[in-house]
């Protein structure tokens, strides 16, 4: 979950001037990270093996 402390330091980073958009673009991948890093620590991943199969079926 995403925290003000978090917010606040990516918003550090910003430029003095920017969209909404940006911001917006920004917290959705600050949270699909944190996401990301959640299910890796819970062990909720897919095998390489069943990635690749997953992968092939996009491409037919």
């Amino acid at each position: 979950m995403l925290t003000k402390e978090k917010l606040k330091e990516q918003i550090e980073l910003f430029p003095d001037e920017f969209s909404i958009d940006e911001l917006v673009e920004r917290l959705i991948f600050m949270e699909k990270v944190e996401r990301g890093e959640k299910q890796s620590l819970d062990n909720d991943v897919i095998e390489h093996e069943q990635l690749d199969k997953e992968i092939e079926k996009w491409f037919k």
